[in-house]
């Protein structure tokens, strides 16, 4: 399904604009593969032929159209569910969806109505633990936006700022996982070019939207090396793992290309939250010709998510969780 309210581009990629390393847009380099034998995988994709999902499929079109947030709402081996929201900034600009990614078959995505106060530039999105239909949303400012989701809207509960908020920043990635009985938030400023991100996390009451104390620690991404946004997106696994997607921008109609790298941790000592990330990370993958800004992780699949501005939105499953 093509949405979107308005159409700036072409809404599909040329041949000339999809540039990829296999049929798939995935390249695994021969430096990974070795690490990843030599390691155990690491919990990580193995070889190309473990990335062999669908293809990236359209599900928004124009500059309006692009997923820049997304958090699983269900996954099954037929497929994920997910909710995304957009980076639209305008009144009557749609900015949250629903998308269905099937293993196999077309993906579709459905518009869902926002109720409350309208936000201005969402960045990422990811589910409250523990608490179905919750989730909070991130604009760029720093502001976040606890909502609830159905089948037809997303209603506001509340509205609260990130903690040290830099006027500066751009924040473009946000997570939240249940570590040792607290929720803790990881959120990160994107960084540009020789600026790296910044990652930061901490304990978070969404009933309160307060936090504790706040730890950072500075990412810069190898790939893509021009005009790079460092951090365009974090996941917490499991284990406490970081996958950070970074991508690179050359305006509203690219080029771009994009990677995913094994991060960080974030843990807790003690009580206190405490966050590493990897000054020299090596990509689980690179994508060319889209810009990833989206990272969702479910029960039997990841999905990616891409801001193409012009060309629209895309996804796909990928084995990255």
């Amino acid at each position: 399904m093509i949405i979107g309210t308005r159409d700036r581009g072409a809404g599909r990629q040329s041949p000339a604009r999809e540039r990829r390393f296999d049929p798939n847009g995935v390249s695994v380099t021969k430096a990974y593969l070795a690490l990843a034998a030599a390691c155990g995988l690491c919990g990580l994709v193995a070889s190309p032929a473990a990335q062999a999902a669908p293809e990236w499929q359209q599900v928004g079109s124009g500059i309006t159209g692009g997923v820049s947030g997304m958090a699983v709402t269900g996954s099954t081996a037929a497929g994920t569910d997910a909710v995304i929201v957009r980076d639209n900034k305008e009144d009557g600009q749609n900015r949250v969806a629903l998308v269905r990614v099937p293993a196999s078959g077309a993906a579709t995505s459905t518009d869902l109505a926002w109720s409350g106060e309208l936000p201005t530039d969402l960045e990422a999105i990811d589910a409250v633990p523990g608490k179905a239909g919750e989730f909070v949303a991130l604009a760029s400012s720093g502001t976040a936006y606890l909502i609830t989701v159905d089948s037809a809207k997303a209603t506001v509960v509340r509205s609260f700022p990130l903690p040290d908020l830099d006027d500066k920043a751009n924040y473009e990635g946000f997570a939240l996982s249940a570590i040792g009985g607290k929720t803790v938030a990881v959120w990160a400023d994107r960084g540009k070019d020789a600026e790296p991100g910044v990652v930061s996390a901490a304990e978070v009451d969404l009933g309160q939207g307060k936090f504790s104390a706040p730890v950072s620690a500075k990412f810069t991404a190898p790939y893509p090396e021009k005009k790079v946004r460092h951090v365009s997106d974090v996941k917490v696994l499991a284990d406490g793992a970081l996958v950070i997607s970074s991508a690179s921008d050359n305006g509203d109609d690219g080029p771009f290309d994009s990677a995913l790298y094994r991060g960080g941790t974030v843990k807790l000592d003690g009580d206190r939250v405490a966050l590493d990330t990897v000054k020299d990370p090596t990509p689980v993958a690179k994508y060319e010709g889209h810009k990833i800004e989206a990272l969702a992780c479910g029960a039997a699949s990841g999905v990616l998510g891409t801001d193409d501005e012009n060309l629209g939105g895309f996804v796909r499953l990928a084995n990255f969780c």
